[in-house]
């Protein structure tokens, strides 16, 4: 569904999308303090890796990056070439290893509802015990139906569970919720604002 669009504004997204916004920061903070040094972080809708992998590589940890844009994981590869990027779609992609934490930012509201509790359950499969979730949905209060918009001329699609169901649905799957929050509002048209979490795995 977003392949074809990013790979055709690669560009303009990668000089768009350069540094973290405080937020991120801290939610990242709260990933990663944890863990110990060398751990294997899976950044699910990972883009072009920056900057949050770049981040979890700073930190001293390996990312396994996961995109559905071979133009935006032609950029991962080149900043960050030694680690291991994966052109696939996040609702298709599957793994037998298990990782520390990982990170579904930015990525899950590009697909219908109905795709984010499978992705969740998979995610909750993916972790070791104990680990951490670092996941973004869309702040849809009023559970509208999705939508599409633009970005650098190119339509998106966009959707996501109201923040009251994720959490449940979070925390059905097995997560304990550690932080949850809007952290961006609502702009009172399309941006339906961003629904933040950082979850640990409970069992």
């Amino acid at each position: 569904m977003t392949r074809a669009p990013y790979d055709a504004i690669a560009e303009h997204f990668h000089a768009l999308r350069t540094t973290l916004q405080p937020k991120e920061a801290e939610y990242l903070a709260l990933l990663l303090d944890p863990l110990p040094a060398g751990s294997t972080i899976l950044d699910l809708g990972c883009g072009t890796g920056r900057p949050i992998a770049a981040h979890i590589v700073s930190r001293g940890h390996h990312v396994v990056g996961v995109d559905g844009s071979a133009t935006l994981l032609a950029l991962a590869r080149a900043q960050l070439p030694e680690q291991r990027w994966i052109h696939a779609l996040i609702e298709e992609v599957e793994f037998a290893e298990t990782f520390a934490a990982v990170v579904c930012w930015d990525s899950l509201f590009h697909l219908p509802r109905a795709e984010h509790a499978p992705i969740i359950r998979k995610i909750h499969r993916w972790l070791m015990p104990g680990g951490r979730l670092m996941i973004s949905s869309g702040g849809n209060v009023t559970g509208e139906e999705g939508f599409t918009d633009t970005m650098f001329g190119h339509a998106f699609y966009y959707d996501s569970l109201t923040p009251q169901r994720m959490t449940t649905v979070l925390e059905e799957t097995g997560f304990t919720i550690l932080l949850s929050e809007m952290c961006n509002l609502p702009d009172g048209d399309h941006d339906k604002g961003k629904w933040a979490t950082v979850a640990e795995k409970r069992h």
